[in-house]
């Protein structure tokens, strides 16, 4: 579990060096040096982090298919729509700012759509790997709490803290 954890969290650091993101309240690009438009950036920065929330859905289903895991399909199903409505939000991060620079409703809602389809990918694949080798199921739930717990640290505690409430924010 441990070394699935310190895999998970490692896997998220190199992505989040070598993929071109801009995160929303920045102006400082991360991963490698490219062209692409602000928005594109932003777009791939959402798409990172829907990796680690895509093998979490996959690899508890799996959990479930699984017998004798203990993971329940009510588990699995609302760990999935917990996470598919707070997709909502990410996927409004990349539409509204492209709608507002002029692109179309439909092309700003299939590019805001399409920042969510690693999640699919991610969670087939997690879910294929642990059905076929079973022992490993430890070792991805592991890896994906490792990945998630990244994004949270380096994302969303810095941000908890930007405002005045932060006693209420840290609690």
């Amino acid at each position: 579990a441990s070394v699935g954890f310190l895999l998970g969290m490692f896997f998220l650091l190199v992505l989040d060096n070598i993929i071109p993101h801009l995160h929303l309240k920045s102006d400082k690009p991360e991963g490698i040096k490219s062209k692409l438009e602000k928005v594109t950036m932003m777009a791939f920065a959402v798409t990172l982090h829907n990796i680690p929330e895509g093998m979490a859905v996959g690899v508890c289903f799996a959990g479930f298919l699984t017998a004798n895991v203990g993971i329940e399909l009510l588990e699995a199903m609302l760990l999935a729509i917990g996470i598919g409505i707070q997709n909502f939000p990410e996927g409004s991060a990349i539409s509204l700012p492209l709608r507002r620079e002029g692109n179309s409703r439909l092309k700003s809602f299939l590019l805001g759509t399409l920042s969510g389809v690693v999640e699919p990918v991610a969670a087939i694949l997690g879910a294929i790997l642990v059905l076929k080798i079973r022992y490993i199921l430890p070792f991805f739930l592991s890896f994906a709490a490792g990945a998630m717990l990244y994004v949270v640290i380096k994302e969303i505690i810095p941000e908890s803290q930007e405002n005045e409430k932060k006693d209420l924010m840290t609690i």
